[in-house]
């Protein structure tokens, strides 16, 4: 059973303010880190259902689609950066290719304030979270627009994925 804090009381039975902060503190007012989209925008849109019409039938089994996502990033100037999300998606059936879909959206973003140690995980994990929902949508109306059932991506862990491609380049310098 955990206690909580309780607020000391002075003699009036108000509770005491917290001490002062130090002329230190209070003369450096903190700056937050701040991510601002200033653009999003559609780079690359493949569709192809190179088997159609007969994949568009009714098929006796679930197809195969294979899924995957990728983040590219660079610097745009001091503070902005590009960052890429490529999402590619391609049903099989029966060894036939129902469909391939490739997309690639991308971002243009300001990111202020952020210690050098953090710049590097919030470009690659912050900034494609946020792209992420556009660019599902877009793979979504395309594959419904092709004339299959709307494909719609589960979220996407962004940070495993960026701890993944870290141990995957500390492996290859070893």
């Amino acid at each position: 059973m955990s206690k909580t804090p309780k607020s000391e009381s002075n003699e009036n039975g108000s509770a005491a303010s917290a001490p002062a902060a130090s002329d230190e503190t209070a003369q450096k007012p903190q700056v937050q880190p701040s991510v601002r989209v200033l653009g999003q925008y559609l780079k690359d849109l493949s569709f192809e259902s190179p088997n159609a019409p007969q994949t568009l039938a009714p098929q006796q089994s679930q197809p195969d689609i294979n899924i995957a996502v990728n983040v590219n990033a660079r610097t745009l100037g001091a503070t902005e950066y590009e960052v890429e999300l490529h999402l590619e998606a391609k049903a099989t059936s029966q060894d036939k290719v129902m469909f391939a879909a490739e997309l690639v959206y991308a971002g243009s973003f300001r990111l202020e304030n952020f210690p050098q140690q953090l710049l590097h995980p919030a470009v690659l994990i912050e900034c494609p979270r946020l792209l992420f929902p556009f660019a599902r949508q877009i793979l979504a109306e395309a594959t419904r627009n092709g004339g299959f059932p709307a494909l719609m991506l589960d979220p996407i862990d962004f940070a495993a994925m960026y701890q993944r491609r870290l141990q995957q380049q500390t492996a290859g310098q070893a």
